[in-house]
């Protein structure tokens, strides 16, 4: 059975358990320790982050690797169905300058010199307005059904509405909370966010 080191809140590691739950692969779940991570699992990857998914002799430590593993595996929505350049214009966009932007808003404390109206305009400008632009054609972000795009953005999107949710709700950009509600009541979701006890080697 595939070994998933895991981390709840870690928005890499939740685009990889949904991955990996829609394409209904089974697998041994270890919740880990930001603080006291496991030997086995730097053993496998000693990179130290997560998600780590270790299939056999196959280890793989980034989560949109994890995501098309899973998908490879089952796809049943057609998820990959999608633009392939399009999707890595969204992937580039949100694992590169978006999750700088995010962090540098998230922990204000890190970044004294910056101040955090700027922030946020560049995290709209950047990130919420194309998203806004692009569900005001469809549903989703590549078209009419969600795919792994979708995915593979949402739970970034869900930290940063997070940090001031009074903020967010203020922003003028309804159908991307529309889009955010949406993927945050989903059953996929909610069955990826269950609670473990930390693995212990």
């Amino acid at each position: 059975m595939p070994i998933m080191y895991s981390y709840r809140r870690c928005p890499y590691a939740m685009r990889a358990r949904m991955a990996l739950k829609y394409a209904g692969i089974e697998l041994e779940q270890r919740e880990i320790e930001l603080r006291n991570k496991p030997s086995s699992m730097l053993l496998a990857s000693p990179k130290g982050t997560v998600p780590v998914l270790c299939v056999n002799e196959l280890v793989l430590d980034q989560s949109i690797d994890i995501m098309h593993w899973a998908l490879e595996q089952s796809d049943p929505d057609g998820w990959l169905s999608v633009d392939h350049s399009l999707a890595q214009e969204w992937i580039e966009k949100n694992d590169g300058p978006f999750k700088l932007l995010l962090d540098q808003y998230k922990y204000p404390n890190r970044f004294p010199e910056l101040e955090q109206t700027e922030v946020l305009s560049s995290v709209c400008k950047l990130m919420l307005k194309p998203i806004e632009t692009a569900l005001h054609s469809n549903p989703y972000l590549l078209g009419s059904k969600l795919s792994w795009v979708d995915i593979a953005i949402f739970p970034f999107i869900r930290q940063f509405s997070m940090v001031d949710l009074q903020k967010f709700n203020a922003l003028p950009y309804p159908k991307t909370k529309q889009w955010l509600n949406q993927l945050l009541e989903s059953e996929l979701f909610s069955s990826v966010m269950n609670k473990y006890p930390v693995w212990v080697d």
